[in-house]
């Protein structure tokens, strides 16, 4: 699997709260459903994991990739460790800001680790046994 989840440090988190105050970028709480939003003029989305438990974010991608067809960027924000960067980008994550406590070299490594999934996703949403060889 290749990596294009985009990773963002701790550090930049200032940049990105700033964004957030921008009319293109949308903030979900964690129990709003992306079903009843509009999504016209959004550029991107930021899904809040309060804690690292806390996975309605992940249902939320899930829904704004596949069900709405949502295009541009959904970001992860929040308690976001390296565990979960791979299961972020198969709900339809495009970009994460990591806790500040966490590595950016092991965070690349993660994807490293596996390299396909039998099962579909919100990215590559055919399951292994149909993909052209």
């Amino acid at each position: 699997m290749n990596q294009t989840l985009e990773l963002l440090a701790a550090d930049a988190a200032a940049d990105a709260l700033a964004d957030a105050a921008s009319p293109h970028v949308l903030t979900l709480a964690n129990d709003a459903d992306p079903r009843e939003i509009s999504l016209d003029g959004v550029a991107r989305v930021d899904l809040n994991f309060p804690k690292f438990s806390d996975g309605r974010a992940f249902s939320q991608a899930f829904l704004l990739r596949r069900r709405l067809g949502y295009r541009g960027d959904i970001r992860a924000t929040g308690d976001v460790l390296v565990d979960q960067l791979v299961q972020l980008q198969r709900t339809g994550f495009s970009s994460a800001v990591l806790r500040a406590d966490q590595d950016m070299g092991d965070a690349r490594r993660q994807f490293a680790r596996y390299a396909d999934y039998y099962q579909g996703d919100a990215v590559q949403v055919k399951p292994l046994f149909e993909k052209a060889e």
